[in-house]
């Protein structure tokens, strides 16, 4: 299944901002706004917060991750489809 991805957004996304502060090597203003481009694609804006969480707390990743709640589960197996696409589209 193709993903259209929609071309650069303006600088600032709430995922683009918080890739960029996350202060790790790999993290180039290409990636980052890559990224945010796939997010701006895939996820909610809601769902875009939580993952812009994430950057700064991993650990909110792995809560949310082996959480029971059923909307946590949810939104997991939607993180890592998208994580799946910033992975073929970003890598």
């Amino acid at each position: 299944m193709a993903t259209m991805l929609p071309g650069p957004a303006a600088y600032g996304g709430t995922i683009e901002r918080a890739c960029m502060k996350a202060d790790r090597p790999n993290a180039t203003r290409r990636l980052c706004s890559c990224i945010q481009d796939v997010a701006n694609a895939t996820l909610s804006g809601g769902e875009r917060s939580k993952v812009a969480k994430f950057f700064k707390d991993p650990h909110k990743s792995q809560a949310t991750r082996q959480s029971d709640r059923r909307t946590d589960e949810k939104f997991w197996l939607k993180y890592k489809q998208f994580g799946d696409i910033v992975t073929r589209h970003c890598g």
